[in-house]
């Protein structure tokens, strides 16, 4: 029998963004019906730490800022990393998952697990990385969808894999308060609405904020109730984008991940760049459009499940993978009533199978 089989304190380290804790949410499942009497940790970032109430399979969370996923602005404290080791070590872990894009290596967080005395260690990497690791995945398609990656890993070390989807699960409080938020918000429940999201950790992936005023102009004016969304740090990108229009309801750093979960599942429809919300939207099955920028490969990051369309114009620069766009983001050059239409054509064909289920 493989150790993997007799694991009972395993560690899942993804310290990225919240929507990289999201797409790991069918690898953290698998890994939990795997090993069901094992203890599963989810090492994160203090961002990405938001998302584990959405994830049951979760028994315990350790937030920390690592260095190797730093853009430059933590200070040089090789003790802080010391303190990381330590605290690894005293959980006692013997099995560890290094999650990671295509773009990262998984060998800095693997020899942290080394030297905290975590026997074993999983990660996909095509460098070598000497001993590191000791499961190492190197034959996987750098194309794949990241919750795929995701899987594979797990597959890798012989846990079985049964649901591939993306879930998350919102507590009914969290429904319950939300609704509640909107209320108060002035959003009228009785109607649908739809939730438009101009924000993005990277400048490169923001379509234009008054691109986006356009869009929620013209959807107002079609009737339709609109709810412009983001975190506190983008307050002033809501409220430029939402006083396009009076009809538009700016929600800003009012709910927590969890109720703003429970927002996006009972949206109509999501517009989004390539953002938190297009995972979340894929997680809860509410139809998304995505205003996709040139800097990732869409196979890598788009919904699999729910129904999607995601814009972007082609450029010879895709994918780029960068956080600024120098040559003003060609690959964003969407008209807003084209994207206006094609929500109308998802919601359309959402009414459409909805009829038809009825009849069924």
């Amino acid at each position: 029998m493989s150790a993997w089989q007799t694991a009972s304190n395993i560690l899942a380290v993804r310290l990225d963004n919240i929507g990289d804790v999201i797409l790991l949410s069918p690898a953290l499942r698998a890994i939990k019906l795997a090993r069901p009497e094992a203890r599963l940790t989810l090492l994160a970032s203090r961002a990405g730490a938001t998302a584990a109430p959405l994830l049951p399979w979760v028994d315990d969370v350790i937030v920390w800022r690592a260095v190797w996923q730093d853009l430059g602005h933590l200070a040089f404290e090789p003790a802080r990393e010391m303190e990381l080791i330590e605290l690894l070590r005293e959980r006692r872990f013997d099995a560890a998952f290094h999650f990671t894009s295509f773009s990262q290596t998984p060998h800095v967080a693997g020899y942290v697990s080394y030297l905290a005395g975590i026997p074993l260690r999983a990660g996909s990497s095509k460098e070598f990385g000497g001993a590191v690791l000791t499961h190492e995945l190197r034959s996987y398609d750098d194309a794949i969808h990241q919750a795929e990656r995701n899987l594979q890993l797990v597959e890798a070390v012989g846990y079985p894999v049964s649901d591939r989807s993306l879930t998350v699960e919102i507590p009914e409080h969290a429904r319950a308060l939300a609704r509640s938020i909107l209320g108060l918000a002035g959003v009228d429940l009785s109607r649908p609405y739809i939730i438009v999201h101009p924000g993005a950790s990277a400048a490169a992936r923001r379509y234009p904020a008054d691109r986006f005023a356009e869009i929620v102009a013209l959807l107002a004016a079609g009737g339709i109730q609109v709810l412009v969304t983001g975190s506190e740090r983008e307050g002033d990108l809501v409220y430029a984008v939402a006083e396009s229009t009076d009809a538009a309801t700016p929600l800003v750093g009012q709910t927590t991940l969890p109720e703003y979960a429970a927002t996006v599942a009972d949206a109509a429809a999501v517009v989004c760049n390539d953002s938190l919300p297009l995972h979340l939207a894929d997680a809860v099955g509410t139809p998304v459009v995505a205003l996709f920028a040139g800097t990732d490969l869409q196979s890598q990051w788009q919904p699999r499940s729910t129904p999607a369309t995601l814009l972007r114009r082609p450029t010879a620069c895709a994918p780029c993978y960068r956080f600024e766009c120098p040559i003003g983001q060609p690959c964003l050059d969407i008209e807003p009533r084209t994207v206006v239409d094609a929500v109308m054509r998802l919601l359309s064909e959402q009414s459409t199978r909805r009829r038809e289920a009825a009849q069924r």
